[in-house]
């Protein structure tokens, strides 16, 4: 699995430390940045992430911000992108299985380092469960055609 991660300055400890924990269960991490936790614009990153991940250079994306919400709309803005904010265990679990999610959000300034890992691992590792949410996520996706 190869993963696209982005952040701004108020995500990039968790970033990192996100990135780690992939690693260490041996998946590919595509790094768009930020690199440090100098200001800057989560637009411009989590756009990247998204784009990776739409255009199939990625296969799924995670994307960090002081409050995760910047980066979600953000990501959420591009074709083909379904990205859920989540902060606890079962959401997570729900939006891969439920809204086949290929995109998770996350803030660094509302959970910790911890619970991150947790949701992370629930949602790399949660596969979609089809039959009745097919329509539904056709129906959702038909949205952007409109």
């Amino acid at each position: 699995m190869k993963i696209a991660i982005a952040c701004d300055h108020g995500g990039f400890r968790l970033k990192n430390v996100l990135i780690e924990n992939m690693k260490a269960q041996g998946v590919e991490v595509v790094d768009f940045g930020t690199y440090s936790e100098e200001s800057c614009d989560y637009p411009d990153y989590a756009s990247k992430a998204a784009k990776a991940v739409a255009n199939g250079e990625c296969d799924r994306g995670v994307v960090v911000c002081g409050t995760g919400i910047g980066v979600s709309i953000t990501a959420n803005k591009v074709k083909g992108i379904r990205c859920a904010l989540c902060h606890d265990v079962f959401s997570a679990k729900a939006t891969r299985a439920h809204n086949d999610a290929n995109m998770i959000a996350m803030g660094q300034r509302v959970i910790g380092e911890g619970l991150a890992v947790e949701i992370l691992n629930a949602w790399l590792h949660t596969e979609f469960e089809g039959g009745r949410h097919i329509k539904r996520i056709e129906k959702m996706m038909a949205l952007e055609r409109e």
